[in-house]
């Protein structure tokens, strides 16, 4: 069954949920007109759905409107690293526009909804609107000090404090860009996704986990893990979110 399918265009640019939130930047009339064009539909996408395959190429790059996803690579053994997790404002696909086939997977956390582009266009928005094509550099600036971030961890940091920093990290990005809206930190993911992230077993993982249960730190649900003290987490893993001015988003 195709996990994805084209829906209408339920979100004009000029009232996407997205540009009214603090954490991004505010976009021009004539900005907002040229992404409106730019634009060519919205895509759903089911929980578990892949949203872009390692080695294909894909004509189009996307912006996530709503939900979760998470970013992989695979060994010929099967097994996986994730190498990161993308909510609503991250550009996905970008590597695949710029270098043919696809060097990673993204698979749905939940439902999604996703603005699609034509990767083939992108060229002319770095003609049309260089602030716009600084904001798709800066955007993949910022991938590479997130995996500088998770390089340190896996390499340094113990797994109690791994984990910490992930969960953390996660979260605090999460509460930037209203998925958590008011309701408890409930993050949908699995502690075999932990586990390919952090580079642990899932046996390691489960105990870790349990030990930050037991400190009342967070609480795993059906649904997945919900965090109940941020400013702890975040204190054992040592790191704190660094302070951007608005971020761009396309």
């Amino acid at each position: 069954m195709d996990t994805k399918s084209r829906s209408a265009r339920v979100y004009p640019c000029q009232k996407c949920p997205l540009k009214d939130r603090k954490v991004f930047r505010d976009l021009t009339g004539d900005e907002l007109n040229f992404i409106s064009r730019f634009k060519k539909g919205e895509l759903s996408v089911d929980k578990g759905g892949t949203v872009l395959a390692e080695g294909t190429r894909n004509p189009h790059l996307y912006t996530i409107l709503k939900g979760w996803a998470f970013r992989y690579k695979l060994l010929t053994d099967g097994r996986r690293q994730i190498v990161n997790f993308a909510m609503p404002g991250d550009l996905v696909g970008l590597q695949g526009t710029l270098m043919g086939d696809m060097q990673h997977s993204v698979e749905a956390l939940s439902p999604m909804l996703l603005c699609v582009f034509e990767r083939e266009e992108l060229l002319r928005l770095y003609e049309a609107h260089p602030a716009l094509g600084y904001d798709v550099t800066w955007i993949a600036a910022r991938e590479e000090s997130i995996l500088d971030e998770n390089l340190l961890s896996v390499g340094r940091r113990s797994a109690l404090e791994r984990l910490a920093y992930l969960l953390s990290f996660i979260a605090e990005r999460a509460r930037d860009v209203g998925l958590f809206n008011g309701r408890p930190m409930e993050i949908p993911i699995t502690q075999q996704h932990l586990a390919d992230t952090l580079g642990l077993s899932l046996v390691h993982t489960n105990k870790t986990v349990r030990k930050l249960a037991q400190g009342k730190l967070l609480r795993w649900r059906d649904g997945g893990c919900e965090i109940l003290d941020l400013e702890r987490l975040e204190d054992l893993a040592g790191w704190s979110p660094v302070e951007f001015p608005p971020r761009p988003f396309i």
